[in-house]
């Protein structure tokens, strides 16, 4: 863990492939999918690269209770990763609150593996999905990429993804809205075909379909197709997605420092 009082730490290995924090704490054995992350950050300025962090409890079962198993929890403030690993199954990367770059990164997961409710932005990213393989023509959805914790319209938060690749197993969607306001935007990235036609959940509460925020921009592969999108999902035009095509999105000016 990385507290408060310790801002300004780096934590640098010689490459996700080749250095990893690895523990395999989850729900149940922690007492909360929020205490149970390898690693905990919660200092400000934050720096990681060329590392990755594992959670390597068992990939759950569908329905299975207690068993999210947190690689990282980022609960800092100004926080970066650069040519990271995130390795887990359910809840792996929690993106908890503050803004967050993360760049040339990997994660890996099945079921809301992205989630949190911080202001983050992810720049080439390679972003797998495991979920198990679904038959082809079977009309089953066993992951999602994202469950973004966004919950009013005063909270600034959501996950910008600019030029990363969605791709690996399973049926998935890009998200679910954890929370009323979930706010997640996809531009210029690739998708195979594991994402459902609909692309997005409500969570099954459709009086969240007039706070959400969900939005593509410029995509492509065949998980892209925008054709049979859920009714509330953004096809957002060129000023639209201007909000969410740079690192202002992080306000990464005041903070953000070049790769070294």
């Amino acid at each position: 863990m990385v507290p408060r009082s310790k801002p300004n730490i780096t934590f640098q290995g010689q490459g996700y492939t080749s250095t990893a924090i690895v523990w395999n704490d989850t729900a149940n054995s922690a007492h909360g999918t929020f205490y149970s992350a390898s690693v905990q950050v919660f200092a400000t300025n934050f720096i990681a690269k060329n590392i990755s962090f594992m959670n390597v409890a068992p990939i759950p079962s569908p329905g299975a209770v207690g068993a999210q198993a947190v690689a990282i929890r980022v609960g800092g403030d100004q926080a970066a990763f650069w040519g990271c690993g995130f390795f887990g199954a359910q809840d792996t990367l929690h993106d908890d609150r503050g803004r967050h770059y993360f760049k040339d990164c990997y994660i890996q997961g099945s079921i809301d593996f992205i989630f949190g409710n911080g202001k983050s932005f992810y720049e080439n990213c390679q972003i797998t999905s495991i979920a198990s393989p679904v038959p082809v023509g079977a009309r089953v959805i066993n992951g999602a990429v994202t469950a973004n914790g966004r919950a009013s319209k005063d909270e600034n938060s959501g996950f910008a993804f600019v030029n990363c690749s969605v791709g690996g197993t399973g049926r998935i969607w890009l998200g679910r809205a954890w929370r009323p306001f979930s706010t997640v935007v996809f531009s210029l990235t690739s998708m195979t075909d594991i994402i459902a036609p609909e692309g997005w959940n409500d969570y099954n509460d459709p009086n969240r379909d007039q706070s959400i925020f969900y939005g593509e921009y410029n995509c492509s592969g065949p998980g892209a197709n925008l054709t049979l999108r859920a009714p509330y999902v953004q096809r957002l035009n060129d000023t639209q997605a201007s909000t969410f095509l740079n690192v202002s999105y992080i306000d990464a000016a005041q903070w953000l420092q070049p790769f070294m």
